[in-house]
């Protein structure tokens, strides 16, 4: 199997960042459930240039991690998991029903109601603490599920992409929109004429960052773009690409999700626990990333497999794919930037957060101590 160095890096970087997500939000949680809670939530809320300052982390910070998601979505279709329509085939179903089983579920507890717009919440996966978790069993999982698990992760984070683009755009201001995607144009047009000096690339990116930003559409979408605008060339140490993705990995794992997860899990814990885990829109979330996550993965890879689209790699068996369904259920980043779009009522946000924390976390020791016990054979176990 034909890993790159980036490739490493990406999982060193996010399986680390991981362990920092967690700490940050022990913090926030802390914070938020003190003396100092008041302090805290004004301090986030402090005007800059018109918007808060969680406003700024959602949409300003948050589109430099999407940009780094784009970046490694465009290397793994030009050389990595995805370059070979056989080999993403797997990870695609599995993603694949990693969106529409878990969204399904939301639907059922919630169809007809003012929260069913929360659906796209049990969707996503968080990469950095999938891989945080996965990292922690060490060498005794194999290569090829890592890979298995960063594709999958990535193609639903693109699923998470459209479904924000397309779901959670409320109302659309059609000059600015059109000017983001003129620009869009003209970073096209750079890399066909394959000027490969970054600063165009990113001065084109932050004004169509903020064009989109008062599009309608949500401005996050701008780093997904603005990654498939730069150039990717062969690929090697000294492509655009290459260089803005390497430069990345750090900031992002360390300074950007980490301080997204200080500013979006302030979650003050008020009333009775039972009454906020029994609405339908925590029942849609916990089964959504608890139950919809591993059963949606494993039952569209077995599927494919069965009907002889796809491959299990040999190393692999299908208590692995279940492992890491259940990983996959650790929505936590992802979860709550979508619930943030999805629901205006406070309480409802703030509930909503917390049992995202709640059902991650249990999806993610679920799928720990199934991954404990996996051994890998010369002959491959094909059931579970």
């Amino acid at each position: 199997m034909k890993i790159t160095q980036l490739f490493k890096e990406f999982f060193e970087s996010e399986k680390t960042g991981g362990l920092t997500l967690i700490a940050c939000t022990i913090v926030s949680l802390l914070v938020s459930n003190s003396p100092l809670a008041n302090d805290f939530n004004h301090f986030l809320h402090i005007q800059w240039g018109g918007h808060s300052l969680v406003h700024w982390v959602n949409d300003g910070l948050m589109a430099i991690f999407f940009l780094l998601i784009g970046l490694e979505l465009e290397r793994e279709v030009y050389e990595g998991e995805l370059s070979n329509v056989k080999d993403a085939l797997l990870p695609m179903f599995g993603a694949i029903g990693g969106i529409i089983v878990p969204a399904s579920i939301f639907l059922g507890f919630n169809w007809g109601s003012d929260t069913q717009s929360g659906a796209g919440i049990p969707m996503a996966t968080d990469i950095a603490f999938a891989l945080g978790i996965l990292s922690l069993l060490g060498n005794r999982i194999p290569l090829s599920l890592k890979v298995f698990l960063t594709a999958l992760a990535v193609i639903d984070d693109l699923g998470a992409i459209l479904i924000i683009a397309i779901f959670y755009t409320k109302t659309l201001y059609w000059s600015n929109l059109l000017i983001a995607i003129g620009i869009f144009g003209v970073l096209l047009v750079l890399n066909r004429l394959r000027v490969r000096n970054l600063i165009p690339y990113l001065v084109g990116g932050i004004g169509m960052w903020y064009f989109m930003l008062h599009s309608g559409v949500h401005a996050t979408i701008t780093g997904v773009l603005l990654a498939f605008a730069i150039p990717f060339g062969n690929g090697d140490q000294k492509s655009t690409s290459y260089i803005l993705q390497h430069f990345l990995h750090k900031p992002v794992a360390f300074i950007i999700l980490p301080i997204f997860a200080l500013a979006n899990t302030a979650i003050t814990v008020n009333g009775n626990l039972g009454d906020i885990l029994t609405q339908n829109y925590s029942l849609g979330i916990a089964m959504g990333l608890i139950v919809g996550k591993p059963l949606g993965v494993f039952a569209l890879s077995y599927l494919a497999v069965s009907l002889g689209w796809c491959k299990l790699p040999v190393e692999l068996n299908w208590r692995a794919i279940v492992g890491v369904g259940f990983l996959a259920g650790i929505g936590f980043t992802m979860s709550i930037f979508i619930t943030l779009l999805a629901f205006e009522n406070e309480v409802i946000v703030n509930n909503a957060k917390l049992v995202i924390l709640l059902s991650s976390l249990t999806a993610g020791l679920i799928g720990f101590l199934v991954l404990k016990t996996f051994k890998e054979g010369h002959e491959p176990v094909r059931e579970f």
